[in-house]
């Protein structure tokens, strides 16, 4: 049977990542988390003072990038790959909310999306891969068999994240995961090198009313019926 390569793109805590990873398992496909790229990147240039509140020297950053080794090692406990950062295990420390307010100024520098970008057209040469981001189906995958384009509110995006962060014990305050998610928005949106943007072709899914199982079926129900008809 053909495989093919699913690309998910959408705003920051749609639940992009938690649905390509089930979607993945289910078909034994490789998951990508490429936002867990960007963020293991704007931790190097946090761990090396290059980024901050008040500053940003890119230019450093750039001339650093050969120094930044990206890997995704597969944990069977979890079922997925986690991303590692010069061979450290970063995947929790990219979630805090302090990467999180710098991620999409990193994310906005061209030779970081150029040399993430090649590094996943590489890992989904073969096919068989789900990918999620903000420029899977519109710049790293633009001829992949399906796209989603997932959103939902920004008051309850920032309620979701607001939850999964307090769970973890963070404190953090609402106020300040709302402006996160609506920063975030607009730099995203707004940036010169492959704004997120819904590509022609991708199928919208407005989560905001969804439990997770319900997106979840909607999805891979629409995701069977792709394959099948690539296959006939």
């Amino acid at each position: 049977m053909k495989k093919i390569t699913i690309a998910i793109d959408g705003f920051s805590s749609t639940g992009k990542s938690t649905m390509a990873k089930q979607l993945a398992e289910k078909l034994e496909y490789i998951y990508v988390d490429s936002g867990a790229m960007y963020r293991a990147v704007t931790l190097y240039a946090m761990q090396q003072k290059l980024i901050s509140k008040n500053k940003f020297e890119k230019q450093k950053l750039i001339s650093a990038l050969d120094k930044i080794n990206l890997e995704f090692k597969f944990n069977s406990r979890l079922g997925y790959g986690e991303i590692y950062l010069n061979n450290v295990n970063v995947e929790s420390e990219i979630r805090s909310l302090v990467v999180s307010n710098f991620v999409s100024k990193i994310a906005e520098v061209s030779e970081v999306r150029k040399k993430l970008v090649k590094q996943q057209q590489l890992i989904g040469a073969n096919k068989g891969v789900v990918m999620d981001g903000r420029d899977i189906g519109t710049v790293v995958f633009p001829d992949a068999e399906l796209k989603f384009f997932i959103t939902a509110s920004a008051n309850i995006r920032a309620k979701r994240r607001f939850d999964e962060l307090t769970k973890k014990g963070d404190k953090v305050s609402f106020e300040e995961i709302f402006k996160n998610v609506k920063d975030r928005d607009y730099i995203d949106s707004t940036r010169e090198d492959s704004p997120l943007i819904k590509a022609s072709d991708a199928i919208e899914i407005d989560n905001s009313n969804l439990s997770l199982e319900e997106q979840f079926d909607k999805i891979y129900k629409i995701t069977l019926e792709k394959i099948k008809s690539i296959n006939s």
